[in-house]
């Protein structure tokens, strides 16, 4: 029985006591354990936000090719690191619920994903938050790969865009991070709720949404919320 791909690591060019000042249970090498997904947060000397990813179970042929050119223009590797033991965070994080990625070449960043080993599970297009795009999702064990673009096809490159995240209860995280969180509201997904990190204020570089629990992207027919910039 063939395992599907999931995302082993998420290297983020944070110093590690932002992400402690935003709630996070980070280890002493700089490793944060949200759910089934390690981030690594290695500094800012070599750049911001998320740099790059490692994946596990990843089929041969797609390995060879991921370690060699990356994932459309993603820096990624794969790993053979089995899932980490899930910490315990003050801010509540359970599971990271969906990896934002934005293309401006939609149908090239999905083959590119589909060849890893994750078929295009749903499409929707929405112009919910201004001008028109279409979201693209895929299922990366307990991770929603959720990737963005216009609906006419560009050039450039495939970009990490940001984090949402599932807490055990979003009123207990808006009280731990006070004016750091933005007011919660209702998320697309019927019966959950989701509030946006003001994460520049804490010196985190990675654009954060947190997510109660519920139904997600894939189960609901009306879409993703994602982190705003």
């Amino acid at each position: 029985m063939n395992v599907p791909p999931t995302i082993d690591e998420v290297v983020v060019g944070d110093p590690p006591d932002a992400w402690r000042a935003a709630g996070y249970a980070v280890d002493d090498d700089g490793v944060c354990r949200i759910g089934q997904v390690r981030v690594r947060l290695v500094g800012s000397d070599d750049g911001r936000r998320i740099r790059s990813w490692s994946w596990r179970d990843v089929a041969p042929a797609a390995a060879a090719t991921l370690d060699a050119s990356g994932l459309d223009g993603l820096a990624a590797t794969t790993s053979t690191a089995p899932p980490p033991v899930p910490a315990d965070h003050p801010n509540g994080a359970t599971s990271i619920d969906h990896v934002v990625l934005v293309s401006p070449d939609l149908d090239r960043t999905t083959a590119a994903i589909e060849a890893l080993g994750l078929p295009l599970r749903r499409t929707r297009a929405t112009d919910t938050y201004g001008a028109p795009f279409v979201q693209h999702f895929f299922r990366a064990g307990e991770v929603i790969i959720e990737l963005i673009g216009p609906e006419e096809r560009g050039e450039g490159s495939t970009a990490f865009f940001g984090l949402a995240l599932t807490v055990a209860d979003l009123d207990a995280t808006a009280a731990l991070l006070g004016p750091a969180l933005g007011a919660a509201k209702d998320a697309v997904q019927p019966g959950r709720r989701i509030a946006t990190l003001r994460h520049k204020d804490l010196g985190v570089s990675v654009a954060t949404a947190f997510m109660t629990a519920g139904p997600d992207a894939l189960a609901s027919a009306d879409g993703s919320d994602g982190p705003s910039a």
